[in-house]
């Protein structure tokens, strides 16, 4: 067999024959009309086919999909035209679960005939979610301290001590469970144990020994799910171990030929926390002990003294971004640290199979070599990284890459096709933003000339396929641009009174999306004194019960944060007007943006609108996106904002990445229509 290059110059085997006698089409015809009434719309044939067509020419394929588009049956649909598995990857628990519970399934049973087979499909999740039986055999004999400084230092550690009952009692129940259960998926298990509990059950993968070292090895349900992936025609799995996979090289995913990426707007912040480091003198502490029962006391006293030694040089230093050289302090902890954790690692030595515990002998050297290696990160004060201490409670030295498009570059792409999907893929009506923070090659203008929307890159490809939903017709952009630019945080008087209006003239049905906590507990305030309607608050309750109260009663209003901006399907009437508080830029101290936006400028472009505009435009078209859900959906955005209106340089790039509504910045015209709402 010859072997040859792909477009990165990397050496790769020739192709397989990837297709099925059956089309894609086909598949994707015989899934909707498997639904009583259902067709293929458009966008949705249209995706489908440019995924057929990426998987025979091997390019990668960018696929912008509107609400309402049905876009997990048009890449579903030629994902099983391709042999062998496929990976799709997803950034949120609510769409896994949509696709194992729900479309998979329905699309399994509908191709079946012509397939000659129903396909099988894999959910694939990290090691910490499986419960570990080598683990769990031990769990009665761990140091409740460990559990104490598990669970962090919120000053939980006496409350467990006294509940010391409670905490034997899940662990006996999750034992009874286990013995049961043919996965020993958390997810499984109901009712759910809270995570301490949970964390003396399970293992990271760090901390793994491997299933050829651990007695349980046959037996590993971790292991088990793994060896169900690899068999699997459609495997399903998330942004987080999907990024532990490219840093791991790619030996978790079962090998495969086309990797599908949804909601791919929210990977690269999820490569970014994956290749995110922490040191917390907690975490140095539960070093030193996991590490105690293998060293020596002069060596296990060194790493409780490094411990120290990072609390006083914590304390020294000011929360927030470090802009500098590391301070003193932080380097004389982080010296110590690197220096004890050396020395235990090398006493502890190499892992047996004749050890009496290799379990706890991987995990002291887990946590010691990533201690190690954190510490060793932050003294190199490498240009590439960012570093900042943490705000309280949790207090902490962390440090993370600047960029991962690099990293994405190099691990995404090599030997597999990548379909990457969302809603909110275009930035301004181009790809070419997102493109860059995937990794992706983006060809420059010329000179002299204006950068013009792109359709494809080299080795690239991408595709708008727009919305079944018609928005200028469902619902209006209301920018209340009479409103005083917004300064201090909170909800000024102003904009509460621009609340208070809207509210009333509707009578609820209200969505509120505040950039603080502060700013929703103001307006919850301000709308239980001035009316008589419901008003759900985010953290009054747990937030699925919130939703299913705010569905259920059209004179209520749910307020909340970043978490609702994306978490949210409220389609119908219970939901006809989205409030959002002002422009979701992300704070001076959110340290990464910070970072990014400085090094911008020291190149001499421009860090606001290179950083903060991109990631205000991603937010806002999210929060957008939550008020019409359906074909029949109507109401209003309104934007109390009136920077969205004035802003000539970015005010239209922002208004160029929402869905086309139509616009008005005119109160007296909303008002009227909310009120006409309010009377269906």
């Amino acid at each position: 067999m010859s072997v040859g290059d792909d477009r990165y110059g990397h050496s790769v085997p020739p192709k397989k024959s990837r297709t099925r006698s059956h089309s894609a089409l086909d598949l994707l015809d015989a899934a909707v009309g498997s639904v009583p009434g259902g067709s293929a719309r458009p966008g949705q044939q249209a995706m489908t086919a440019a995924i057929a067509e990426a998987v025979e020419s091997g390019d990668h394929l960018l696929v912008q999909a509107g609400t309402g588009t049905g876009k997990s049956l048009a890449y579903l649909a030629p994902a099983l035209t391709v042999q062998g598995p496929v990976v799709i990857s997803t950034a949120t628990l609510a769409l896994q679960a949509q696709l194992v519970d729900k479309d998979l399934p329905r699309i399994g049973r509908a191709v079946a005939p012509l397939l000659g087979r129903e396909p099988t499909f894999a959910l694939l999740k990290g090691r910490h979610h499986y419960v570990c039986l080598a683990k769990l055999e031990h769990s009665d004999e761990q140091d409740p301290q460990d559990a104490l400084f598990d669970a962090g230092s919120s000053g939980s550690g006496v409350k467990w001590l006294g509940e010391s009952g409670r905490l034997g009692k899940q662990i006996e129940r999750i034992r009874d469970w286990a013995m049961e259960s043919d996965t020993g998926d958390r997810d499984e298990l109901d009712p759910g144990v809270d995570d301490t509990a949970w964390r003396m059950v399970s293992t990271p993968a760090r901390e793994c020994v491997g299933a050829a070292k651990c007695h349980y090895g046959p037996e590993c349900f971790a292991e088990l799910s793994r060896a169900r992936a690899r068999e699997a025609d459609v495997v399903v799995t998330n942004h987080s171990l999907l990024s532990a996979d490219m840093m791991a090289g790619r030996h978790i995913v079962p090998e495969h030929q086309l990797l599908i990426i949804d909601e791919a707007h929210e990977l690269a912040d999820r490569v970014s926390s994956a290749a995110q480091a922490e040191l917390t003198p907690d975490a140095v502490d539960r070093t030193a002990r996991a590490a105690r029962p293998f060293v020596e006391g002069d060596e296990y006293q060194s790493l409780l003294e490094a411990a120290d030694a990072l609390t006083v040089g914590l304390a020294e230093t000011p929360a927030g971004r470090i802009t500098g050289p590391l301070p003193a302090a932080l380097v004389e902890a982080c010296t110590l640290l690197d220096g004890a954790t050396r020395r235990a690692l090398t006493r502890i030595g190499d892992i047996k199979a004749e050890d009496s515990d290799p379990v706890r002998k991987k995990q002291a050297k887990s946590l010691l070599d990533e201690a190690s290696t954190t510490a060793q990160r932050l003294l190199e004060d490498n240009e590439h990284d960012v570093a900042w201490v943490e705000h309280e409670p949790r207090r902490g030295l962390v440090v993370a890459p600047l960029s991962v498009a690099g990293l994405l570059s190099e691990k995404l792409y090599e030997d597999r096709t990548v379909v990457a999907t969302s809603a909110t893929l275009t930035l301004g009506g181009k790809f070419e933003t997102l493109a860059r923070s995937l990794g992706l090659p983006v060809t420059a203008p010329k000179p002299g000339e204006k950068e013009q929307p792109a359709s494809s890159g080299p080795g690239w490809k991408s595709l708008d396929v727009g919305s079944p939903f018609d928005y200028a017709k469902q619902g209006i952009l209301y920018v209340a641009a009479h409103l005083p630019r917004p300064a201090a945080s909170g909800l000024p008087d102003a904009a509460g009174a621009e609340l208070l209006a809207l509210v009333q003239a509707l009578g609820g049905r209200t969505l509120g999306l505040f950039s603080s906590r502060r700013a929703a507990q103001q307006a919850a305030e301000l709308l239980r004194a001035k009316t008589d309607l419901t008003v759900l608050l985010q953290g009054d309750e747990a937030l699925p019960l919130l939703v299913r109260k705010f569905r259920e009663d059209r004179n209520s209003c749910l307020l909340g944060v970043m978490s609702l901006w994306q978490g949210v399907d409220v389609p119908g009437d219970a939901c006809q007007l989205v409030v959002i508080d002002r422009l979701p830029f992300p704070r001076p101290d959110e340290p990464l943006a910070a970072a990014r936006s400085a090094a911008v400028d020291s190149s001499g472009g421009s860090g606001f609108a290179a950083v903060s505009v991109p990631i205000a435009a991603i937010r806002l078209a999210q929060g957008v996106g939550r008020l019409i859900r359906s074909t029949s959906d109507k109401g209003v955005v309104a934007v109390l904002d009136s920077r969205l209106e004035s802003a000539r340089g970015y005010g239209p790039f922002l208004r160029a990445s929402l869905p086309p509504f139509w616009y008005t910045t005119k109160q007296e015209t909303v008002l009227g229509v909310l009120k006409r709402l309010s009377a269906t």
